[in-house]
């Protein structure tokens, strides 16, 4: 079954003459929608699909085998369709959406530690605020890379809190990888850029982060690579962790699809 089928019929409820469509990808508290308009309250991203295409792209992610429903509302004076509902939504019908497969990750987490909410205060809020990263999120990636040891050198040569490679050091004008404040605020700034490139999902992200872009696109998700699932595993045990520390809702890594 073809991953945009919520999407492809509404489209098929909606004559048009275009080869082709547009689809809004739409974040919000942890869940992923397809939507043919922004949806209010959530963040949304356009997605351009060609109608003769042979393959269609996978918007959702790597949800697995899940359920959800079309809905279809009026907004903005025009006729609406998406999978998550909304105040005036009326439900179409249900839908079964099986979505590519990607490794899975290492199930022993070993020793991770308790979260840490004492050390670089500032700097994590700062950078935080600057990017639009989770807090939670970002201070999951320094405690799994560096348990906050700015003078940290990998054996791969990644340095500071956030363990950056030259490349990225480079990408985002670090003058002093040993500094705390520039090594998380460039951190943040690789972050927000894989979320961006992966649409808001951040198993994507914590491999490419660990891995690289190049291992994620030649493997098409989570490099089978030993030292990655571990990875993978060890951040979404402590987002969990650190959002629960900060009085936050508990939250995995993994997208759910919305209702």
């Amino acid at each position: 079954m073809r991953i945009v089928l919520p999407v492809l019929i509404a489209w098929a409820l909606v004559p048009v003459d275009a080869s082709a469509r547009t689809v809004w990808r739409c974040l919000r508290d942890g869940t992923v929608s397809l939507s043919t308009a922004p949806e209010p309250g959530s963040q949304c991203s356009a997605q351009t699909l060609d109608d003769e295409a042979a393959l269609l792209p996978n918007l959702w992610g790597s949800l697995g085998v899940f359920e959800g429903s079309l809905y279809r509302r009026e907004q903005d004076g025009k006729r609406v369709y998406g999978t998550r509902e909304l105040p005036g939504s009326v439900r179409l019908q249900a839908f079964t959406v099986t979505t590519p497969a990607y490794s899975a990750a290492h199930v022993g987490l070993g020793r991770i530690g308790k979260p840490r909410l004492d050390i670089y205060r500032r700097e994590f809020k700062v950078a935080a605020r600057k990017t639009g990263v989770d807090e939670a999120w970002l201070r999951s990636i320094a405690h799994a890379e560096s348990a906050y040891d700015a003078s940290a050198v990998s054996d791969k040569g990644a340095v500071g809190v956030m363990q950056l490679m030259p490349s990225v050091i480079g990408d985002y004008g670090v003058d002093d990888p040993a500094s705390a404040a520039q090594s998380i605020l460039a951190g943040a700034r690789h972050l927000k850029s894989l979320e961006t490139r992966y649409g808001g999902d951040r198993i994507l992200v914590a491999a490419a982060y660990n891995a690289g872009i190049g291992a994620v696109a030649q493997y098409s998700g989570v490099p089978p690579y030993a030292e990655t699932r571990e990875y993978v595993a060890k951040v979404s045990a402590l987002y969990a962790r650190y959002r629960k520390a900060m009085g936050q809702t508990a939250r995995p890594l993994q997208l759910e699809p919305a209702r």
